[in-house]
């Protein structure tokens, strides 16, 4: 795997910018077989542009209920700082690792946050079957076609969700939109014992003249009651989390936990790869504070780690097996 240090900003008006510089050989093409790459380009620089250190603002707001009795919550709204770091681009796959950074009485508190990984035409998405299961799902050719899959992983890279969409660069705006999407519950929910389980929804990523914004238009669906057993929609939710470059805080103690510790994450995301192509998917017990059972052990080895109580390898050895047990498969 190539890792490369993270993109520079990428001004709006660029990433909209079709005319993108081309090698010299590329520019011997005709037009026609020009056209596909500089889009396709462009949209990867719009991906990239997600890089960088910012000022992060969590606004998550239950709007409208459909069940008799069930009052929506009060807004949440949270935010901090948080990297994101380019961990592998080799052209038609990117993947970012977003890393929060926490100051609290003067000492920086670090958390590896989500993962988001983008690829081109995908042959297959990782998607939300129901609680406890991921299944690996088919893509038609027509769907893929130009299209970018993007799947999020949980903090300790277990899978939380994945769908497949487009970019877009109309009305001075890029954007990418996905396909109706499952997900498991974010801990927000997760942790209140709600009478839904999953959410169904679009996701869209902007870029805006800040940095960008990720949108999420989420049904919260649940189990009928009764004799009732198809989904029932409990509550509609808007959710804006906003992204603004800021250079007010040191994201030093970010990028040496990954440092530290990006040998290790690496094994850890090929054995929850290698589980996924053995058996089309993954069973695994969802647990609310950390997404899923894995996460305390796999994010305390890394800590680990990063404080010398521990190596690498011993640790990579460690999270195969527990995976492994989590999963039901052999590793």
């Amino acid at each position: 795997m190539r890792r490369i240090a993270a993109a520079p900003a990428v001004a709006l008006a660029a990433v909209l910018a079709v005319g993108l510089a081309t090698p010299v050989m590329a520019q011997t093409q005709p037009a026609a077989a020009q056209a596909p790459q500089a889009r396709f380009e462009q949209e990867r620089q719009a991906i990239l542009s997600q890089a960088g250190d910012y000022r992060v603002r969590f606004d998550m707001r239950e709007t409208v209920a459909f069940q008799p009795g069930y009052e929506p919550l009060e807004p949440k709204l949270s935010g901090g700082h948080e990297i994101v770091r380019v961990v592998e681009d080799t052209g038609e796959r990117i993947v970012l690792q977003h890393i929060l950074v926490m100051e609290h009485e003067g000492q920086s508190h670090v958390i590896k946050h989500w993962r988001q990984d983008w690829v081109y035409q995908p042959e297959t998405v990782l998607t939300y079957a129901g609680p406890d299961r991921w299944t690996l799902t088919p893509v038609s050719e027509t769907a893929r076609a130009g299209a970018w899959s993007q799947t999020v992983w949980q903090t300790d890279d277990s899978p939380r969700y994945g769908g497949v969409g487009r970019w877009t660069f109309d009305n001075g705006m890029a954007q990418w939109t996905s396909d109706a999407t499952a997900r498991p519950l974010a801990r927000r929910d997760a942790v209140r014992g709600p009478v839904y389980d999953r959410y169904v929804g679009s996701n869209r990523h902007a870029l805006t003249p800040a940095g960008w914004v990720h949108l999420q238009d989420n049904m919260k669906l649940g189990q009928g009651q009764g004799d009732a057993a198809d989904l029932i929609a409990y509550v509609q939710e808007d959710v804006v989390n906003t992204y603004d470059r800021f250079d007010g805080f040191d994201p030093a103690p970010g990028d040496d936990y990954w440092a530290a510790t990006a040998e290790y994450w690496a094994a850890v995301r090929q054995a929850w790869d290698d589980v996924i192509a053995a058996t089309g998917g993954i069973t695994l017990e969802e647990e609310p504070q950390f997404g899923a059972v894995t996460g305390p052990l796999l994010m305390g080895l890394a800590n680990q780690i990063q404080q010398g109580e521990t190596t690498t390898d011993a640790a990579i050895t460690e999270a195969r097996q527990a995976i492994g047990e989590a999963t039901g498969t052999a590793l």
